[in-house]
């Protein structure tokens, strides 16, 4: 029998650890990153509207690869819909992150997910990852990685030289600004499976670039921007600590399936951006 747990339930681990009951399952959260694990603690997820919207689109039995899984909070309820006939990859930059996230799939008892410590891009090599004080607050999941960053070395590989399964049908990128890399190292999976694509798409001076890569790709586009509050959280939390912040992504899908995302803005002009003004 399965001891009740107390609800909200977090428990201090020290050094500014937490252990979260969350609504998709148990996540060790750092208090001192201030979206992600900030947000798991104060409302046992994280960007639950977004969150949704992955689960919606999968199946039991899909598979999916997440590029930048940070600390695991989509990767768990992905892994869960998705269930034992499904696969996950979950791919994650950053060694310090890249531990939690294993550390939460432990604690769900998840079967179904590959991990790798890497960064994903066009061509095989290496890059560094800036110096991160893990110890103090900030914003973890911001990280990018960078050929002259003072930090340590980080192995770039191809999603086609990795990723060997003969079906994928969702493929989620977040990647702070290596998005086109990525989607250029994955060029023969996509081509090949035709899966669904999420696509972080926050950073203004690439975005033209970035839609005109799909395009090529023959996907169609359309905008998906969730607040990273839900009132409905959780916890049942009413305190908003991230106001109208919204995180910025595309939703593609195969122009020639035929399919559609209704209700949703459709990308038709590559130059246009929810946060351009002029």
């Amino acid at each position: 029998m399965q001891p009740k747990l107390p609800h909200p339930f977090r428990f201090d681990l020290g050094g500014g650890k937490v252990l979260v009951r969350g609504r998709d399952g148990f996540f060790l959260a750092s208090q001192n990153d201030v979206y992600i694990g900030r947000s798991l603690i104060l409302y046992g997820e994280y960007n639950r509207q977004e969150a949704d919207f992955l689960k919606a689109i999968c199946d039991a039995g899909d598979f999916v690869v997440e590029v930048g899984a940070n600390v695991g909070t989509h990767t768990v309820g992905l892994a869960k819909r998705v269930g034992p006939s499904g696969r996950v990859l979950a791919v994650e930059a950053q060694p310090v992150i890249f531990r939690d996230l294993c550390a939460n799939l432990a604690l769900n008892g998840l079967l179904n997910v590959d991990c790798r410590q890497c960064g994903l891009g066009a061509e095989r090599g290496t890059l560094r990852l800036p110096s991160v004080d893990y110890a103090a607050e900030g914003n973890f999941g911001g990280v990018s990685l960078a050929a002259d960053a003072a930090g340590e070395e980080v192995e770039i590989l191809r999603l086609d030289d990795l990723y060997r399964h003969d079906r994928l049908d969702l493929l989620k990128i977040d990647v702070e600004g290596m998005e086109i890399e990525v989607l250029k190292g994955a060029a023969l999976a996509i081509g090949r499976h035709r899966p669904a694509l999420y696509v972080e798409n926050d950073r203004l001076d690439s975005s033209r670039a970035l839609i005109e890569t799909l395009f090529a790709m023959d996907y169609r586009l359309w905008w998906h921007v969730p607040r990273l509050f839900d009132p409905d959280n959780f916890f049942g939390n009413p305190q908003n600590a991230y106001g109208n912040v919204a995180s910025f992504n595309m939703v593609g899908l195969p122009r020639r399936s035929g399919r559609a995302m209704q209700g949703m803005q459709e990308v038709l002009d590559a130059g246009a951006h929810p946060l351009r003004r002029d």
